[in-house]
């Protein structure tokens, strides 16, 4: 099992940056309560910076309940944009009903545009 501290160092996160009128913050891989710890705390510190948080998913290849979770609250606190999510992530937003609630994009180009 993975820790948090693992998870960080095998890059969850990868680069997060200002984009326009908001933050890009760019996860990858697994995302499950035991990896989860950095992207919510990169998540955060994006929501800090910008009303405007855009999560780059199109390199994460697994997202669960936490993942799911996450999203939610934070989609309540700013405005998230969810850029280029794969089918795994397609599936899970459709299947709980999140894709009506989250803002999905094909693109960080047109989530930043939106």
């Amino acid at each position: 099992m993975t820790g948090a501290e693992d998870a960080h160092r095998e890059g969850v996160v990868g680069d997060s940056y200002p984009a326009g009128s908001g933050w890009v913050v760019a996860a990858c891989g697994e995302l499950d309560q035991d990896t989860l710890a950095p992207l919510e705390e990169a998540l955060a510190a994006a929501a800090d910076r910008s009303r405007l948080v855009v999560l780059d998913a199109a390199s994460i290849t697994f997202g669960d309940s936490s993942f799911l979770n996450l999203l939610l609250r934070l989609h309540r606190l700013t405005a998230l944009r969810i850029a280029a999510p794969g089918e795994q992530l397609c599936r899970l937003f459709a299947l709980t009903g999140a894709d009506t609630v989250l803002s999905l994009y094909p693109s960080v180009q047109d989530a930043l545009r939106a």
